[in-house]
């Protein structure tokens, strides 16, 4: 804000007048990487991060976050279509099970027209791995992929959905 205003400042001297005002920088820690895993046993990453997708209703990624409420956590669970990086399918719940990915997949299936040869790509939670997700896929004919147990880059775009997502209202400054 200051350099905007046309004061010159490094970061040591704008550290020590945050300091002196109480104020506390919401700027995220850096990120420890980690080896990512291995697939999954029965559900192949038939992505292979190839996100760049010719036509709509090809991909479907999917995944969960939690957001606060205001008085308790929420679970939002997403559908978002690889060719327009747009959600197609979503629900809320407060609790993360797999009614709540099931009731975002058919809000996907039916704002789609319920289309065909559709592959869905998820994490490896439980919530994606579980008997009635499984089943329900297997009754529209949609290809599961997974991605590697604890590897982020392998459904980057849903990370980056709920960045965006979560950083609408932009960085906030609060007293101490």
């Amino acid at each position: 804000m200051a350099t905007r205003r046309g004061y010159q400042m490094g970061r040591w001297l704008a550290g020590r007048l945050m300091k002196e005002l109480g104020l506390v920088s919401c700027q995220q820690p850096t990120h420890r990487y980690k080896r990512g895993g291995h697939e999954h046993v029965a559900i192949p990453n038939y992505l292979e991060r190839q996100f760049a997708v010719t036509e709509p209703n090809q991909v479907w990624c999917g995944d969960v976050t939690y957001i606060w409420t205001g008085k308790r956590w929420a679970y939002l669970a997403v559908v978002l279509d690889l060719f327009a990086r747009k959600p197609v399918g979503w629900a809320m719940s407060f609790s993360p099970d797999s009614r709540l990915t099931m009731k975002a997949r058919e809000m996907a299936w039916e704002t789609r027209g319920k289309p065909g040869g559709v592959m869905f790509h998820s994490d490896q939670g439980s919530h994606y791995t579980s008997r009635q997700f499984r089943q329900l896929l297997w009754r529209y004919q949609i290809r599961q992929s997974m991605s590697r147990r604890g590897n982020c880059w392998d459904n980057s775009p849903m990370e980056r959905f709920f960045r965006s997502l979560k950083r609408t209202n932009g960085c906030r400054w609060w007293v101490t």
